[in-house]
């Protein structure tokens, strides 16, 4: 498993909410369908956060955030607002880097009552040559309020370069 972390300490910034619905029933007593609906749904939105991120659509990305959203990021420090995070977006990750997701590192745990914990591992990759060179470790706190999915807590840590050997993957290139 690759570590995840970031080669310059550019900000990742992970905010996620959609309009999908998933019943509360994840927490104690929940079934192994469950929990797969349950990360199929989050990794939907993973996808959807980190498309409008990717493309630097601020208007998409911002709908996917509380406005107190919190962003904890090793290297980088912490944010307390919606309009820091997408400031911070535009500024260090708008046309200059592209997330990858390492899909065989995500995990999702429910929260009862309340929504979902994401973790995984992402690549960060330079726009300019697409070059793949850092790693990072991510947690997101996902609130599930009135069928609405918004992240509302996002921890970026574990940031690192990417080894010479691990630069060579396959799944590690800008596509």
């Amino acid at each position: 498993m690759i570590n995840a972390t970031s080669r310059t300490g550019l900000t990742a910034v992970l905010v996620a909410a959609t309009f999908v619905f998933v019943p509360a029933k994840h927490g104690i007593g929940a079934t192994l369908d469950d929990t797969a609906e349950l990360a199929k749904t989050i990794g939907a939105l993973d996808a959807k956060v980190f498309d409008a991120y990717n493309r630097c659509d601020m208007e998409t990305f911002e709908n996917f955030s509380t406005p107190a959203v919190e962003f904890y990021h090793d290297q980088g420090g912490a944010t307390f607002d919606r309009a820091t995070v997408i400031a911070n977006t535009r500024k260090y990750i708008c046309n200059k880097v592209h997330r990858k997701l390492l899909v065989e590192t995500l995990k999702v745990y429910p929260i009862k009552n309340f929504g979902a914990i994401e973790e995984g591992e992402h690549v960060f990759c330079q726009i300019e040559n697409g070059k793949c060179e850092g790693v990072a470790k991510f947690l997101m706190i996902w609130e599930n309020k009135d069928g609405k999915w918004r992240i509302n807590r996002v921890v970026s840590y574990g940031h690192r370069e990417l080894s010479a050997s691990e630069k060579v993957l396959p799944s590690l290139k800008l596509n």
